[in-house]
């Protein structure tokens, strides 16, 4: 069995900074909060102390360093159902799905981000600036422009290589679908992700309204079209 640490818990690497893993939990609180998934019938009560535990060592620098020590030694009980010990490559390769839901988080938050650069330079955009754009001539703005798209793009060209190297088709990144999917890995980490889509698939089909449906659908076709237009300025 692969083995597990706090690491993976919070979907952070090894030499991830305090900020790092402080943003990593919070994130991970606000989806494994029990009274957020009460709805839905999952007791995520032991996978949320889990979080607050691997924070509670890694937070602290002579709890991490005492921690990371025994990491490279014999094996050690971390908490319920994860199991720390001698490093191998098998665990070092394996990745939590914790960090293929972040990811899929970054991304989300990085076409969103461009999306409102466009929009607000839109507005901006004067009749003179349109003019020179009009005979293909780039002003300062319009150059400047460039450059933060052309970073936002390479930062997504990032995160969608990592989803698409974890196999994770591109319908799952919306927000609310990895939320639902993170929660139900932390029941059955055993499963794989293509038994983890499958059951998102069902649970939709059965228990969302053709508004809710339509609605996520729009918002995929929203994204999709955002995400296209960003990695045009990697070209």
């Amino acid at each position: 069995m692969a083995i597990r640490t706090y690491y993976h818990v919070l979907g952070v690497s090894r030499d991830a900074t305090l900020e790092e893993i402080t943003v990593a939990k919070n994130a991970l609180a606000k989806v494994y909060h029990p009274d957020a998934n009460m709805s839905n019938g999952v007791d995520t009560t032991a996978y949320m102390q889990e979080i607050l535990e691997a924070y509670r060592v890694l937070s602290n620098p002579e709890r991490r360093a005492k921690y990371d020590r025994k990491l490279s030694g014999g094996s050690t009980r971390v908490f319920r159902t994860f199991t720390m010990g001698e490093e191998t490559n098998t665990a070092d390769d394996e990745t939590s799905f914790v960090t293929y839901w972040a990811t899929a988080g970054k991304l989300n938050e990085i076409v969103a981000k461009s999306a409102r650069i466009l929009e607000q330079e839109s507005k901006n955009e004067s009749l003179s600036q349109k003019i020179l754009k009009k005979f293909g001539k780039n002003t300062k703005s319009e150059k400047d422009l460039h450059k933060k798209m052309e970073k936002l793009s390479l930062q997504a060209l990032e995160h969608i290589s990592t989803l698409k190297k974890a196999e994770i088709p591109m319908e799952y990144w919306h927000p609310e679908t990895m939320n639902w999917i993170l929660v139900h890995w932390s029941q059955n980490q055993q499963l794989d992700y293509r038994t983890l889509f499958a059951q998102y698939d069902a649970f939709f089909n059965q228990n969302k309204s053709n508004a809710e449906r339509l609605k996520l659908h729009a918002q995929n076709k929203q994204f999709h079209h955002q995400l296209k237009k960003l990695l045009t300025y990697a070209l």
